[in-house]
């Protein structure tokens, strides 16, 4: 009988400090992730919307896909490039958004991608054969309730 007693307070032991180890690190886990969201919560997007020369969006599709690596190397993070596919109204558009963690590391980062020599053949590439009519850019905030914040 005191073999089974023993055995018994053993097993609550062992269910006790399992079930504390659980709640300990689905408690850590959530701590982590709170800060991980406070820690987000300055980050900023970039929306561009480039106006492209009529029949021009297939070359500068091509020009982005070729400076994408350049992008890059400059910690811009795109989070993707659109081109339309139905609307005409939209027919001579190009799009991406650009994400960062505040708004300050972005501009520096656009900065440091606009000083290097390897971007100049894009201006000059502008130059010589125009794309661009216009560019709309605006920083953007996600919302609170946005899964991409």
């Amino acid at each position: 009988m005191k073999l089974r007693g023993l055995r018994s307070k053993a097993w609550m032991v062992c269910v006790t400090a399992l079930v504390s180890s659980a709640v300990g690190a689905l408690t850590t886990a959530r701590l982590i992730h709170l800060r991980h969201v406070r820690a987000d919560s300055n980050r900023v997007f970039e929306l561009n919307v480039y106006h492209a020369v009529p029949g021009k969006v297939p070359k500068l599709e091509d020009r982005f896909r070729e400076a994408s690596k350049l992008i890059a190397k400059h910690n811009l993070d795109v989070i993707a490039y659109w081109v339309p596919d139905s609307d005409p109204a939209y027919a001579d558009t190009f799009v991406y958004i650009v994400a960062a963690p505040s708004r300050e590391e972005m501009e520096k980062n656009w900065d440091s991608f606009h000083a290097d020599p390897d971007f100049q053949k894009y201006r000059t590439a502008e130059k010589t054969e125009k794309l661009i009519e216009k560019v709309d850019s605006t920083y953007m905030r996600a919302t609170d309730f946005s899964a991409i914040r």
